[in-house]
């Protein structure tokens, strides 16, 4: 499987204070939807696919519920989180 450049990018540093929009598979619609439902940074997503214990399946129907996110999207998502957690956590 290939990565794009945002998924490297992602994975390559801290979260520090990115945006949600910096997260692989969320773009300007659905980061303004995380936005508006209290999710303004990629580290507060990092937060509940933390707390959903780094669970594929629930991590991706919490981004679908919330956002209304669909299987690329949410598969992109979860694939840099669980990347950014193995190189940092």
């Amino acid at each position: 499987m290939t990565t794009s450049q945002k998924h490297r990018d992602f994975k390559a540093e801290p979260l520090g204070e990115k945006p949600v929009g910096s997260l692989v598979g969320i773009g300007e619609v659905l980061g303004k939807k995380l936005d508006e439902q209290g999710f303004d940074k990629a580290y507060m997503v990092l937060g509940q696919f933390l707390v959903l214990k780094k669970n594929g399946d629930l991590f991706r129907e919490w981004l679908k519920d919330t956002c209304g996110a669909n299987a690329k999207q949410s598969w992109g998502c979860f694939g840099c989180l669980r990347e950014w957690c193995e190189a940092f956590l």
